[in-house]
This record gives structure tokens, sequence and C-alpha cells, in this order.
């Protein structure tokens, strides 16, 4: 039998070439890349190497501007090798993760030093998230490095506690006069105990999403840019949407003249794809704040797909040891990254929506949230891309890449790429690793010490 992606060296040109590759419009095109660029789309028979891809989808490669790699004192969970080897294996190869770290990374000195773990460990693109606590450092934070700040915890969750609003009023004014990007964990949160998914639903209401999503609009008087975490309610997303009609939608940044969204959010797989009713009441494996809901909840999501800016993970590691705890004693949170990609995918396809549309989420948008140059098809753009067929497989934890060895997607529909490029190079190929390396991307306002 022939390998649909069987590899030939031919004659020196670009350094790869994909040839016969279907595009997300439907078309079937060589493309070649070099120094880490696309350089040419259409016939192309000549490169270094070439990759005969037989009319498998290529997409760009996303970027998951939410995830904790955990490492440091919580490697058992994950760290920064086994996490970016999961975001790869998903398609993904550029990530950004969160500060609530444990210590938070709050210290330009700490930031630093997550930093070089990361430059020594992972596996694709990545870059950090500043803490934001009232004994932050802003100031050096944004000058270390970090590409935003947050997220900053609105309603407390797991390793992260809530600022109170005259703290978060005066950090969204610290950020907005540095010019950056404040990420926002959105919760309003009763004090009772939860013991089952339900009881966790009902402390962390829809409505309490939707009205703390408004309270830190109307604290926001500087007009920082804001960007809402894993919002899970429709409700939720419509006040987002008010908020950025009345700061005039869209800008242009001033230093890459790409467009900013004054007001952004992002949506998880699991509040798209898990709902309450698919699980047992007491099952700790889907407790993740905030709350997966009821399926009337879920579908009014998938009813705001064409509104949603970003797709993230959320990806938050936990061992299995400390899932299968009792509910109130459980962490909150899942892993993600590996499957986000995968599963929209073959729900896409299902439900007869674009690709288009699902890059745009995973892949473009973020990157303008960020400020970073985007992977794409124009030359010149970073050649990251993942290649996938249309068999559908189902979910299977065993063949995951996560430290943490689980997921509440099992048995779910999902379509993994069977190559992956980053920056030009072959990193993943039928299920092999190669060509591993790092790159830290820098937020804008970092200053190099020499």
């Amino acid at each position: 039998m022939v390998n649909p992606l069987q590899r030939l060296v031919q004659m020196p040109g670009p350094d790869l070439a994909l040839n016969d590759v279907t595009l997300p419009d439907g078309r079937r095109a060589d493309i070649g890349f070099k120094a880490g660029r696309v350089v040419h789309i259409g016939a192309l028979e000549t490169a270094d190497e070439n990759i005969r891809c037989h009319g498998m989808l290529l997409i760009p490669a996303a970027t998951d501007m939410h995830v904790h790699m955990r490492g440091g004192n919580q490697a058992e969970k994950e760290d920064w090798h086994s996490g970016t080897m999961s975001a790869i294996a998903g398609g993904v190869t550029l990530v950004v993760d969160q500060p609530n770290t444990v210590p938070a990374l709050t210290s330009s000195s700490r930031f630093t030093n997550r930093v070089k773990e990361a430059v020594t460990n992972a596996c694709c693109g990545f870059a950090i998230n500043a803490g934001v606590a009232p004994e932050a450092d802003l100031s050096s934070l944004w000058s270390a490095g970090a590409m935003a700040f947050g997220e900053i915890f609105a309603g407390p969750s797991s390793y992260g506690e809530a600022l109170s609003s005259d703290d978060l009023a005066q950090a969204l004014q610290a950020i907005s006069h540095m010019d950056g990007l404040a990420t926002i964990h959105a919760e309003e949160v009763r004090p009772s105990l939860a013991e089952t998914m339900a009881t966790h639903d009902s402390n962390r209401t829809p409505q309490g999403e939707a009205d703390a999503v408004r309270k830190v609009c109307q604290l926001n008087s500087s007009g920082c840019q804001l960007h809402f975490c894993h919002m899970s309610t429709a409700r939720a997303i419509e006040v987002v949407l008010e908020q950025r009609r009345q700061l005039n939608g869209i800008t242009r940044d001033k230093h890459s003249n790409s467009k900013i969204f004054r007001t952004s959010f992002e949506v998880t797989p699991h509040h798209l794809l898990l709902a309450i009713q698919d699980f047992l009441p007491d099952d700790a494996c889907t407790k993740v704040n905030p709350p997966l809901r009821d399926k009337k909840i879920q579908e009014g999501l998938w009813n705001m797909w064409d509104q949603i800016d970003v797709i993230a993970s959320d990806h938050a590691p936990h061992t299995a040891v400390e899932k299968a705890l009792d509910f109130p004693n459980a962490p909150s949170g899942i892993p993600g990254v590996e499957t986000m990609v995968p599963l929209l995918l073959a729900e896409v396809l299902r439900r007869k929506l674009p690709v288009s549309s699902l890059i745009e989420k995973v892949s473009r948008r973020p990157c303008e949230i960020l400020g970073l140059q985007p992977a794409g098809f124009l030359p010149g753009e970073r050649a990251d891309f993942a290649l996938y067929s249309r068999k559908i497989t189902l979910t299977d934890p065993r063949e995951l890449h996560s430290r943490a060895g689980w997921t509440p997607f099992k048995g779910y529909p999902a379509i993994f790429p069977e190559l992956v490029v980053m920056e030009g190079r072959i990193v993943f190929h039928n299920g092999e690793f190669l060509n591993q390396g790092s790159r830290w991307y820098p937020g804008r306002g970092y200053h190099a010490v020499d």
C-alpha cells in the first residue's frame, strides 16, 4: 500500500513543498516554504524536500492563547515538554501560557525564570502572560516580555484569587497606560459548597458570568484592551459584543498596523461539546471553571458561532488521581490543547460549517488580538501548517501526549493531523516528532537586557 505522505527528496528550490494539498476553499495546489515563510502556492515540482499529500486538507496551525503548562513544582501534572508535544500533535504551534503558576508570575525574576524553563524544554512557539496581583510590578513584567496580563481573576479559580474591584480598576488603568492587553476570568461565585456538577453550575451561574463581564467593563474607565477568557454562555457573549459596539469595535495597533479588538473573547471546546447531562452528577473529571452548562445553553453557544472571536483550550491538566477525588476536593480544569482543533474540525465538517471559520478562530484572530503575525497562505506569512485527512477517529486518551493521561473527550469524534509544519520544518509526521525546538514570542513591551 502506498503511503499517502510518501517523502521524496528532489532538486534544490524551496526548503519544503507539500504537493497536491486541498486548501480551505477547496482548491488543490502545491505550497512551498523557505526560511520559515510561505514562498509559493500553485504548481511546484521542485524543492529540497517534497511530500505528496493526495488532496489532504491543509490549514494554518493554531495559536492557543490560553494554556496552563504547569512545570516547576507542578511537573507531575504537565511540563513544557509534554504540554508542547501535546500541542504539536493537535496542530497547535504557538501557545500562550497563563501566569497562575505556583508561585504566581508576579515579579520579573519569576517571569524570566519561567521563560528560561520554556526555552529549554518547549517543542513549539510560546508566549507567557504576566500575573496581576496587588504586589505585582506590572511595568517590570511588561519590560521583561509579558505577552499580556492575566488571566486576571474577577472570580476565584484553581491557583487564582479574585482581585477586589479597586485593585482591578487600578490594574486596568496601569495596563492601559502601557498599551497592554488584559485577559479576564469573569465570574461571580457563591460561597456555598459544590458537591455535584449541578451545584457547581448554580454557584457560578450564567447570569453571574454576564454580570461579571459588565462589571469589569464598567471598571475599565481607561479603555484598556480587554479579552474575556472561556465565555460559557451566549448571555455573557452578548454583553461583550455590546461593550465592543460602545468602544467602536476594531482599531489599529500603532506598532504593527494590525487589527486590535478592544474587547474580545474566547470560547472553549469543552463548553461547546460537553454538557452536564452527558456525565454522572459527581464526575469531577468534568469540574471546570466556568462550569459545564446544560444542553440548551450549550446549543446557544453554537448559535453564536459566527460571532465567536477565538477558540482556546484553557488546557489545565491535573493528574487522574487528583480528579478522582470527591467532587468538592477535586481541582477544576481539564486538558485540551491536543484535542482542541481535531474535535472542532470533526464538528465543523459534521455541521457543514466553513473550515475558514474555524481557521479564523484558532489561527488568525488570536494572532491579531496578540499583535503577532499569523500563519497563513500569503507569501511571506509564517509557515506553520497542519495536514489532515477527512478520516474521523474516536479520541483515545492512551494516544494523547499530555502528562495528565486522561481526557473527558474519550470516544468523541476527532480528526487529528498527520503532519505538522512549524516555521517551514516538519515537526510531526505520522506520530513521530521531528526537529524539535522552541521559540519565545515576547510582548511588545519587551526590553532586551544584554
